[in-house]
């Protein structure tokens, strides 16, 4: 059996002296896409951030690639394959779309022709500062730049927040060409399960920093009695 692109084996981790995570572990296969669910303050941003890196890990053991990166900075583990789309999208206001996406790029079948085709309205405002974005359009960009690197796996938090409905649907497309059409592995946080579940192989739940529900993404979104018990009607 080939190795997991990522694993998290019974992995504890938080902020400073407080612990989030209690005892996660999760695998993400080559190509697959997880979708990672939960009520707000739940640890789902949290093991983002330990994925890549950017918390205290108190326990357990992460492997990209079946490397052991538990102890690796964030720059090695994604010189191993991690794409990450903060929820902050963190892009650059004082540089232009087109640079943005070139300050970052590694070489790949990700470059920006093939970016700006995914989002043709980054093409139409390549030479406009990342100041100068909507907020769809600083969300998309900050995809893009992600995809830039060239990822094995893209970690997306909540790319679809507080966005105009017509923008949502314009991003679930592009999400779904990245991991159906393109086969890129992911772990996509969202509040709302219905919008991602259908893009999805996987469905992980978090409650209180641990996972209380893993399986197919059909097989959750067939049970609305799970969503209303974990997830709440209005995410649901």
């Amino acid at each position: 059996m080939a190795e997991p692109l990522l694993r998290l084996d019974a992995v504890s981790a938080g902020y400073g002296g407080a612990r989030v995570l209690h005892e996660v572990s999760l695998d993400v296969a080559e190509g697959e896409a997880v979708a990672l669910l939960g009520r707000n303050g739940v640890g789902k941003t949290t093991l983002i951030a330990t994925a890549i890196g950017a918390t205290r890990l108190f326990g357990g053991r992460i492997a990209i690639a079946g490397r052991d990166a538990t102890r690796l900075p964030p720059e090695a583990r994604a010189a191993l394959g991690l794409g990450w789309v903060p929820q902050e999208r963190n892009i650059f206001r004082s540089l232009t779309v087109e640079e943005n996406l070139t300050a970052v790029a590694r070489p790949g079948p990700w470059d920006v022709k093939r970016v700006q085709a995914l989002f043709p309205r980054l093409a139409e405002r390549r030479r406009n500062l990342g100041s100068e974005l909507s907020g769809g359009e600083q969300q998309m960009l900050a995809i893009a730049r992600a995809l830039m690197l060239n990822p094995r796996l893209l970690l997306l938090d909540e790319p679809l927040e507080g966005l105009a409905p017509v923008i949502v649907q314009t991003l679930l497309a592009a999400i779904r060409t990245i991991v159906r059409s393109e086969g890129t592995a992911a772990i996509i946080v969202e509040q709302h399960a219905r919008q991602i579940l259908p893009i999805t192989d996987r469905a992980a739940i978090l409650e209180r920093g641990r996972v209380v529900h893993l399986s197919p993404s059909a097989e959750l979104a067939a049970r609305p009695d799970l969503m209303d018990r974990y997830l709440g009607l209005s995410h649901a």
